[in-house]
């Protein structure tokens, strides 16, 4: 698609479609665009791609094989059946965007977006770009998510979200308290008892899984069934996008084989004592918030969200026509979160933004914006 008048008459650079986010689903979206002839960029925000990952704590391993953690078109390097670590995604990451020559914009953070007479304005810092369509790939994993609660703690508490939690290093020495019990606190604890006094609070129930199965993957056994693939709209998926799963490890694990004791629900902090809904309390030298992130998404200038903040969306598509979402977890399945599984999709979006580009409905769309434009 060719630059249209008003790109020449406002001087501004005009894109088929702006991705904004360099992570896995925006360089898994990047893949199929440039596969279609789309003129794109990716916007970053950050300094490299995979910036998620970058933030993420120096041990991790991934519960996903390599042979179900990679993008469309390039095969993750090394033993199919083996945990990627870290630095092997992000090494993968940067290959990906090498290999296929995807036109990535870092130290590119989006200001705003909103809504013109013939398409988006993109607004970066010192420059704009007009598009007329853009893809949203931030994916979930935004802003940390520390409750109020941490305020009441005294300063001499070293507390961290766990995108700042990198080694055992960071921590003092002393008691120490992890409060998540999704897999990220889990393994930092684990991670942890080997140098440090640990507890964990766990504020929900969660559903443990094992890692293998009569000696297989679970995510063997989650394809082979399609259990991977039940939709948010299932009566399974309806069920399981509200439940915490764990993946090789439980409660009973981490206590017998680590002597973490695992602490209710907290409720409350007060110098360096917290509160637990059961009564208990704990003197704490340390605190490791690993309660998950929330989206902010306070620079669209688009009818998006619910009352919740939520993004309202069918499988990523907006009733904003030609705004998409990607990346979002129970986008559409279990797996659209997943490193190996937002490929489908970004193939999913990339097919309607081909169909609304080139079919006979362009034309009505863009008179449609024009409209919402006005109001």
């Amino acid at each position: 698609m060719s630059e249209g008048p008003a790109s020449a008459a406002s001087g501004r650079e005009r894109f088929d479609v702006v991705v904004v986010g360099a992570g896995q689903a925006g360089l898994a979206m990047g893949h199929h665009l440039a596969r279609q002839g789309h003129k794109f960029v990716i916007l970053e925000a950050a300094e490299h791609v995979g910036a998620a990952w970058r933030s993420r704590w120096d041990s991790l391993v991934l519960f996903t094989p390599r042979r179900y953690s990679a993008l469309p078109g390039l095969d993750f390097p090394g033993d199919p059946d083996g945990y990627p670590t870290r630095d092997d995604v992000i090494e993968y990451l940067e290959r990906y965007a090498q290999t296929f020559d995807l036109p990535v914009e870092t130290n590119s953070e989006v200001c705003s977006l909103r809504r013109t007479a013939d398409g988006f304005l993109v607004a970066l810092d010192g420059r704009e770009l007009e598009a007329d369509q853009v893809v949203v790939a931030t994916g979930p994993f935004q802003t940390p998510n520390v409750p109020a609660i941490s305020d009441g703690l005294a300063p001499e508490v070293r507390q961290l979200h766990s995108t700042e939690y990198m080694r055992p290093d960071d921590v003092p020495y002393g008691q120490v308290l992890v409060v998540g019990g999704g897999n990220t606190g889990y393994q930092i604890a684990a991670e942890l008892s080997e140098t440090h006094a640990v507890q964990l609070a766990i504020g929900s129930r969660q559903t443990p899984l094992p890692q293998r199965f009569l000696s297989r993957d679970l995510f063997w056994w989650l394809t082979k069934t399609g259990l991977i693939n039940k939709t948010v709209e299932s009566r399974i998926g309806r069920r399981a996008q509200h439940r915490d799963t764990l993946i090789g490890s439980s409660p009973r694990r981490l206590k017998r084989r680590h002597g973490i004791q695992i602490r209710p629900r907290v409720v409350g902090a007060e110098g360096k004592t917290v509160r637990f809904s059961d009564g208990g309390e704990l003197d704490v030298h340390a605190v490791i918030w690993a309660t998950g992130y929330r989206s902010d998404y306070s620079w669209i200038d688009a009818p998006v969200l619910d009352d919740d903040g939520r993004v309202r969306h069918r499988r990523g598509v907006t009733d904003v026509h030609g705004l998409y979402f990607l990346g979002l977890t129970w986008q559409h399945t279990r797996g659209s979160a997943l490193i190996g599984w937002v490929k489908d999709d970004a193939e999913f979006i990339a097919d309607q933004i081909a169909s609304r580009a080139s079919g006979p409905d362009g034309a009505a769309d863009r008179a449609d914006a024009k409209v919402g434009a006005g109001r």
